[in-house]
């Protein structure tokens, strides 16, 4: 079982229920999802294509990111206060979004609590792989976890993501250490890189 495999059905009900009562969204490559708003609201976001990326706003970590169908936000603001995050467009993207107070009404009024919880536990899952793989592992570790994700990635993604700068920014290993690895790596034909792109990832050695 594919352990990345997202909720399809569990989403497309969602996605119906939330669409007539929301702001659409169409962006190209490297724009905010938010631009001028209220800080005090917050949202729930539904992509509907293309992928973005999530920084955490207070120290601007990349957090993850992520390719459609995906839900964001759905949650945000029950506990009265909550991380804020930046979404940025990675590619051409489009999609919608709405206050995540009233996506929680609509949900609750359309009895789709289930596919929620069904949603929000597949997102839980995938940041525990997140923190199996970041925290508390050396920097190869962490390096060689991300670009055995990157390697999982579309084509048209990695062709737009630098390596060295995305596995920099996600783990926050200096960028001296992350060249030195991604070199000896290069070297050994364990990975193939064009102009700063991942094109393959042939093998990756347990340890550095």
């Amino acid at each position: 079982m594919n352990r990345y495999a997202k909720p399809i059905s569990e989403f497309s009900r969602l996605e119906k229920c939330l669409s007539a009562h929301s702001t659409p969204f169409k962006l190209s490559a490297q724009l905010p999802v938010f631009g001028e708003r209220n800080e005090e609201e917050h949202y729930a976001v539904v992509l509907q294509s293309g992928s973005l990326s999530i920084h955490r706003q207070q120290d601007d970590l990349l957090v993850e990111i992520v390719a459609a169908p995906y839900i964001f936000g759905i949650n945000a603001g029950m506990m009265g206060c909550s991380t804020e995050y930046l979404l940025v467009t990675q590619s051409p993207c489009s999609g919608f979004y709405l206050p995540a107070a009233g996506a929680r009404h609509l949900i609750q009024q359309a009895g789709l609590w289930s596919d929620a919880f069904c949603w929000l536990s597949w997102h839980h899952r995938v940041m525990e792989i997140r923190d199996k793989q970041l925290v508390g592992n050396n920097s190869y570790s962490q390096i060689r976890a991300t670009l055995l994700d990157m390697a999982q990635w579309d084509e048209s993604l990695r062709m737009r993501v630098g390596v060295m700068s995305y596995i920099q920014r996600r783990t926050r290993i200096s960028r001296s250490v992350v060249a030195e690895v991604l070199a000896a790596l290069r070297q050994g034909n364990y990975i193939i890189m064009e102009r700063g792109k991942l094109i393959r990832v042939n093998h990756l050695p347990a340890e550095y």
